[in-house]
């Protein structure tokens, strides 16, 4: 919560990236984003990428105080297309904190792009959006793909060995590919590249048309309709923290 003028976390100094990160505000990645911006200050002063802050210190972004949050939170959450995972609004894009309307903050453990659909997991607990998102810890993230065209059999079969990304100068981790019908297939990937999918199938002539996440790890997307969230259930959420603590 934005209350208090005093941060409580451990004696010795954090990288700010990572105090707002256990704080439960944002995710490391989208705290750089936010120093960069000049949208956080320390002691009135600020803030600077790869600072370190101490316990006496006060953080504010957009000048709300910023604690540590104690409960964690876990939710499911179906991203509609065309909403962004981000809290820029320069491009006047609608986000997935405009959609969740939530008493607390929480940021998406991943990411999907504005043109994709699907679940996001929600949390307040930045360590575990960090071990969820480590491609090091090869989650597996389920997707329901629609093509342009109709699939020939070794368009799964090549998609499956690994695919070189000339773009990203990289060779995709080879994956789980399932035929759904003419025009549809399901992929399971273990990475968390820019566009994967999309890239994937571009470098074999393939347009992706929709592209919906309906699994992640063991939790389910389900009849979860664009815009809603969900609690996770207990088997979910210890099923989820039990994969998470193997790493």
């Amino acid at each position: 919560m934005l209350t208090q003028e005093k941060n409580t976390f451990k004696d010795e100094p954090v990288r700010l990236n990572k105090f707002l990160s256990d704080a439960g505000y944002c995710s490391r990645r989208e705290a750089d984003r936010l120093i960069e911006a000049g949208r956080i200050t320390v002691d009135g002063q600020k803030a600077a990428v790869g600072m370190k802050i101490s316990p006496s210190q006060i953080v504010r972004v957009d000048g709300e105080v910023v604690e540590r949050e104690n409960e964690r939170v876990l939710l499911s959450f179906h991203k509609p297309r065309g909403v962004v995972c981000t809290t820029d609004t320069t491009w006047g894009d609608t986000t997935i904190y405009d959609l969740i309307d939530y008493p607390k903050r929480v940021f998406s453990a991943g990411r999907l792009d504005k043109d994709s659909e699907g679940l996001l997991l929600m949390t307040n607990d930045g360590d575990l959006v960090n071990k969820i998102m480590r491609a090091a810890n090869y989650h597996e993230k389920e997707y329901l793909v629609s093509v342009d065209r109709e699939i020939r059999p070794d368009f799964l079969q090549n998609l499956s060995e690994g695919v070189y990304l000339k773009e990203l100068n990289i060779r995709t981790r080879p994956c789980e590919v399932f035929s759904v019908d003419r025009f549809r297939f399901r992929i399971i990937l273990t990475q968390g590249l820019n566009r994967q999918i999309r890239r994937m199938c571009d470098a074999f002539g393939y347009r992706v048309t929709r592209l919906i996440r309906v699994r992640v790890m063991n939790v389910e997307l389900g009849n979860l309709k664009p815009g809603a969230y969900r609690p996770l259930t207990t088997e979910e959420a210890a099923g989820l923290l039990d994969q998470v603590s193997r790493q």
